[in-house]
C-alpha cells in the first residue's frame, strides 16, 4: 500500500505538473520525472529556455533567474556594442591631437625664438620634440584600441553564446525547484504569463539600451551620466543643518554637560583604578582575576600579554585605553542586556527600535563623531560616547535573539508549575538565552575596542594616538606595535570573560 503525501504516483505528479507549468504538460512532465529520478546530475535541455533567455525565466515567475541572466548577458551585449559601434580609441586620438596642437605651437615658438637669436630657443625645440613623441605614442595606442574591435566581437559572440547554452541545460533545474516549492506553498508563481512577458521586456527597454549607448559611445548625452537634479540645493539644506546642529547644542547644552559628566565620572573612576594605581599591583590583580575565573590558560596568556606592553613601554597607554574600553563596555551592557531583553519580549518594541540599531550599526564612523564634537566636545567623554554608539547594537541584537530563541513549551510549563515572571525572566529566560548574550558581549567589546583608533581624531588617547601618530607619519614599526598592543587587550578581555561562562557553565 502506497504512502499517500510522502511519494508521488505517476499520475498524481503529471496531473500536478500540468497544473504547474499550464503548457507543455507532457514535455515538463517527462523532464521533471527524469530529474527527480536521476542518481547524479541530470542532463536536461530546454531550447525555448535557450532561445528566449532571461525572458523564458521572467514568463514563468522565475524572477530570480530572469535578473541574473539579464545582467550577465548585458556584460556580453556590452563586448558586442563596443566592437560593432563603438568608437574605440576616440579618446586617445583626442589625445594626440590635443597633443599634436600643442607641438606646433611650440615649434612656431621655438623657430622664431630660433630666429631671435634667443637662448631659450633649445629648450623649446626639446618640450616641442617630447611632445610630439608623445603624441605619436598615444596615436599608436588608439590605433592598437581600434584594432581590438574583432577581438571584443568575439568576446561578447563568445559569452553570450555560452549563457544561453548554459540556460538551456539550466532551466529544467530550476524550473523543477520552482515546481517542488509550489506544491509546499501554493502562493509560489506558476504557469505562464504573457503579462510578466511584457513587464520583462519593459524592463529590458528600460535597462539594455540606455546601458549599451553609455559604455559604448565616447562622449554619452549628460543626461545619462549625471543625475538631472540642482546641485545648489546642496549648500542651503547643509547651512540649515548647520544651524539646527547650533540651535540644539545651545539650547540643550544642559542634557549634554549632565551625559558627560556621567561618563566622565565612570571614566575617572576607571583611570584611577589601572593607570594610577602602581603598575604590580594592577598587574597582579589582573593575573589573579584571569586565574580565578578563567583558569591557568588564560592567566598564562594573560602574564604573556601583559608582559608585551610592559616590556616595549605601552603600558600605560594601554591601561588608559583599558579604561576607556571599560567605561564604554560597562555603559553599553548596562543598557543595552535590560534594551535587548525588553525587545526580546516585544516584537512591537523592536520594530520600532529596528531603525535606530540599523543606523548606529550602518552609519560610518566618522560621519557621526560630527554631531558627537557639536554636542559634547571633544576629549575621552565624547570619545566614550562615539564607542557606545557603535558597540551597543551586537549586545542588544544578540540578547533580542537569545530570549526569543527560548522554547514556548519550556515556559509554559515553568508558568503551569507556578513561576513568576520575575522567577521566568531570571531562572528560565535569561540562562537559556545566556549563549547568545554572551555572544553579543563579546561582540560588543570587540567593537568597542575597534573604535579606539576613530575615538583618537577627537582626542580620546590610548593607543588609538599611537597608531594615528603611525599614520600620520607612515611610522610602520610604531603603528604594528600598538596595534599588536590593541590586539592583546582585547584578547584579554574577551578570554576573561568567556573563560569565567565556559568554567560556570561546565561546573553546573
Amino acid at each position: 500500500m502506497q504512502e499517500t503525501g510522502i511519494v508521488a504516483t505517476p499520475k498524481t505528479l503529471g496531473s500536478s505538473i500540468g497544473e504547474f507549468v499550464q503548457e507543455n504538460e507532457e514535455y515538463y512532465t517527462r523532464e521533471f520525472e527524469k530529474i527527480q529520478s536521476a542518481t547524479e546530475l541530470p542532463r536536461s535541455w530546454n531550447t525555448m529556455a535557450a532561445v528566449a533567455g532571461p525572458f523564458w525565466g521572467a514568463a514563468r515567475g522565475l524572477w530570480g533567474y530572469f535578473w541574473t541572466f539579464l545582467v550577465l548577458e548585458l556584460m556580453a551585449l556590452v563586448q558586442l556594442g563596443r566592437g560593432l559601434w563603438g568608437e574605440l580609441g576616440a579618446d586617445k586620438i583626442a589625445r594626440a591631437e590635443k597633443l599634436n596642437d600643442r607641438y606646433r605651437e611650440l615649434y612656431a615658438k621655438a623657430q622664431a625664438a630660433l630666429q631671435a637669436g634667443d637662448a631659450d630657443a633649445q629648450g623649446l625645440i626639446t618640450t616641442a620634440g617630447n611632445l610630439k613623441r608623445t603624441a605619436e605614442r598615444v596615436m599608436v595606442e588608439a590605433q592598437e584600441a581600434a584594432a581590438g574591435a574583432t577581438k571584443l566581437i568575439i568576446i561578447g559572440l563568445v559569452i553570450f553564446i555560452v549563457l544561453r547554452i548554459f540556460q538551456g541545460f539550466y532551466a529544467n533545474l530550476r524550473y523543477e525547484k520552482q515546481y517542488l516549492t509550489w506544491r509546499a506553498e501554493p502562493n509560489t508563481p506558476s504557469g505562464f504569463s504573457w503579462i510578466w512577458v511584457g513587464f520583462s521586456a519593459a524592463l529590458w527597454l528600460a535597462i539594455v539600451p540606455l546601458t549599451l549607448y553609455r559604455f559604448t559611445v565616447t562622449k554619452p548625452h549628460p543626461f545619462i551620466t549625471q543625475f538631472p537634479i540642482d546641485k545648489q540645493l546642496f549648500t542651503p539644506i547643509a547651512n540649515w543643518m548647520e544651524g539646527g546642529f547650533d540651535w540644539l547644542s545651545i539650547h540643550g547644552a544642559g542634557v549634554f554637560d549632565s551625559i558627560i559628566g556621567g561618563i566622565r565620572a565612570i571614566l575617572d573612576g576607571l583611570e584611577v583604578v589601572f593607570v594610577q594605581t602602581p603598575w604590580p599591583v594592577v598587574m597582579t590583580v589582573i593575573l589573579v582575576t584571569a586565574w580565578r575565573l578563567a583558569g591557568p590558560r588564560v592567566a598564562l596568556f594573560t602574564a604573556a600579554a601583559l608582559a608585551y606592553l610592559a616590556f616595549l613601554g605601552l603600558w600605560e597607554v594601554s591601561m588608559a585605553t583599558v579604561a576607556l574600553l571599560g567605561a564604554a563596555a560597562f555603559l553599553c551592557l548596562v543598557f543595552g542586556i535590560p534594551l535587548g531583553i525588553w525587545f526580546g519580549k516585544s516584537q512591537r518594541a523592536y520594530n520600532a527600535a529596528l531603525p535606530v540599531l540599523d543606523f548606529m550599526q550602518t552609519m560610518p564612523a566618522f560621519v557621526y563623531l560630527i554631531p558627537i564634537i557639536a554636542f559634547f566636545g571633544t576629549g575621552k567623554p565624547p570619545g566614550v560616547l562615539s564607542t557606545i554608539i557603535f558597540g551597543m547594537p551586537p549586545v542588544i541584537r544578540l540578547t533580542a535573539l537569545g530570549m526569543r530563541g527560548v522554547p514556548e513549551g519550556t515556559k509554559e510549563a515553568a508558568l503551569a508549575f507556578g513561576a513568576t515572571k520575575r522567577m521566568l525572566l531570571r531562572d528560565i529566560e535569561i540562562p537559556l538565552a545566556m549563549p547568545s548574550i554572551m555572544t553579543g558581549i563579546n561582540q560588543t567589546i570587540l567593537m568597542c575596542l575597534s573604535m579606539v583608533v576613530i575615538a583618537s581624531l577627537i582626542g580620546a588617547g590610548g593607543l588609538g594616538r599611537n597608531v594615528l601618530e603611525a599614520l600620520q607619519y607612515a611610522a610602520k614599526g610604531q603603528g604594528m606595535l600598538a596595534g599588536l598592543a590593541i590586539l592583546f587587550c582585547a584578547m584579554v578581555i574577551d578570554r576573561i570573560v568567556q573563560g569565567h561562562y565556559r568554567r560556570r557553565t561546565e561546573r553546573h
